[in-house]
């Protein structure tokens, strides 16, 4: 297994914290070790949001990722440019197109882009982008399957937003099949 080092990266607001922890409990839930961190602001909605998940079968040194991202989730379009440059070639950039419509010019990384707002409201909730972009994150995670993703959902989200819980699930759904 190769060291993946993730920056899920936003508006606060957006979930970009929540998709990060998640992929941290799956990973723990695999045995494998994990760091995340967490970056805000003090707003809580509308500033910037990222955190850092770092996975590996191996004692992890730091948490802070400076360069070598593997996989970014680019949310908006200032975590695009701020984070693109860190990606390591061959790296995979997810990004919601809602929200980033300037192109891509780096041939070097593999390049995803969804709709995250269309495919959360066509699962039932414009809340729930973030389980959109957490499905077509595990997809290019290859030590995830589909239930992990939904087992971790089940447990964060059943008893506290029950109401919600379907539409995350529907959400995440989408992000992996896509």
């Amino acid at each position: 297994m190769k060291t993946i080092q993730l920056v899920c990266a936003g508006f606060g607001g957006q979930g970009v914290l929540t998709v990060g922890q998640m992929v941290a409990i799956m990973a723990m839930n695999k045995g494998y070790q994990v760091s995340w961190m967490p970056s805000y602001g003090p707003e809580m909605r509308g500033g910037t949001a990222n955190c850092q998940v770092v996975i590996d079968r191996e004692e992890i040194a730091s948490p802070i990722i400076t360069e070598g991202i593997t996989h970014l989730l680019a949310m908006n379009g200032p975590a695009l440019l701020k984070f693109l440059p860190a990606v390591k070639v061959g790296g995979i950039v997810i990004v919601n197109s809602a929200l980033v419509n300037h192109p891509i010019e780096r041939t070097d990384v593999h390049v995803i882009t969804r709709n995250f707002s269309q495919l959360a409201t066509e699962s039932g909730s414009p809340k729930v982008q973030n389980m959109v972009a957490l499905g077509t994150l595990c997809k290019t995670i290859d030590f995830f399957v589909k239930e992990d993703g939904e087992q971790a959902i089940i447990d964060k989200f059943g008893k506290k937003i029950p109401e919600l819980l379907e539409a995350n699930l529907k959400a995440f759904n989408l992000g992996i099949s896509e």
